[in-house]
């Protein structure tokens, strides 16, 4: 019987908990980590690796990349869709400027009400979508990396050069978090089924730093529902996720969590369908998601380090 393929994960835990090397981090937070590693999984069945050992909310990750792919950058379109996942960085930085201990709820209330108040203090800078869809170059001209991404997949398939990124250095100081999962990059094989032949779609992703409590269900789930998307608008059919951490870390304060997911044993991974095409890499909606067979654990709380 195969291994199921989230033991990957576990066993990532269980090294950072066994052999991780103790470090002190931006956060202050302290983290045990480790240098480089890969997982791998098959999505050619329509499988979706959201891991079981926790509830991971596959929706918010979703939600998340849509948002990406808007090229958008202010927490107030996220906290529509209540997503309020990035909102710890312009609350901490409203915070401190103005010394007002203002709770989250308040906070993001008033950014919800007051556009020019979520102008000012509801912006994350020029993260990823903006890097996606809106790379400024020397000469002020914007690159779309994602549409330069699905016309050469349609034109050139066995292109070396197709990836996008958002590690722009020239802008990493005015972003409210520099990007985790930075790189992305696409290949594409051939099978024959039934004398058809088929274009099978694999997506790399490296992540620079990895937060294998919290971010590393969340993103490997988001990045997933990315590959379907792509391979749906390109008229192939998605291969592999191929997962890679750079500093993967466990934090100090998650330790407890770790241990409880390494105590249960994995379930099968649920199956995603796109119930719609759209036209375009941009007009899908989290109503075009069907999860079907999704039977987690109970989520598991744990503070985010900021």
């Amino acid at each position: 019987m195969l291994r199921h393929p989230e033991y990957q994960y576990l066993d990532l835990i269980e090294h950072l908990l066994e052999k991780g090397s103790r470090r002190i981090d931006r956060t202050g937070v302290g983290t045990q980590s480790m240098f480089g590693a890969m997982m791998r999984f098959d999505l050619s069945d329509g499988t979706f690796p959201v891991f079981t050992t926790k509830r991971v909310y596959w929706k918010t990750a979703v939600k998340e990349m849509l948002w990406f792919l808007t090229g958008q950058t202010n927490i107030q379109s996220l906290l529509r869709e209540n997503v309020r996942i990035w909102t710890d960085w312009p609350l901490d930085k409203y915070r401190k400027a103005t010394g007002e201990n203002i709770s989250q709820d308040d906070f993001e209330a008033k950014v919800l009400a007051d556009d020019e108040f979520a102008q000012r203090w509801g912006d994350l800078g020029p993260v990823y979508g903006k890097q996606w869809r809106r790379w400024v170059d020397a000469n002020g001209k914007e690159h779309d990396q994602i549409a330069t991404l699905i016309q050469t997949l349609k034109t050139n398939p066995a292109s070396r050069r197709m990836l996008f990124h958002a590690w722009n250095v020239g802008e990493l100081d005015q972003m409210a978090l520099p990007p985790c999962h930075m790189t992305y990059q696409f290949y594409v094989s051939e099978r024959e089924e039934f004398g058809e032949k088929k274009q099978i779609i694999s997506m790399l992703c490296l992540q620079r730093s990895a937060d294998c409590g919290l971010g590393v269900p969340f993103n490997s789930c988001q990045q997933a529902a990315l590959l379907a998307m792509i391979a749906q608008q390109v008229d192939m059919v998605p291969g592999e996720l191929i997962w890679m951490g750079g500093d993967v870390h466990l934090y100090l304060n998650h330790f407890d969590l770790a241990k409880t997911l390494l105590s249960r044993e994995p379930r099968p991974f649920p199956k995603l369908r796109l119930i719609r095409r759209p036209d375009t890499i941009d007009g899908y909606r989290i109503e075009d998601f069907e999860v079907t067979g999704y039977d987690p654990y109970p989520a598991i709380e744990a503070p985010v380090a900021v």
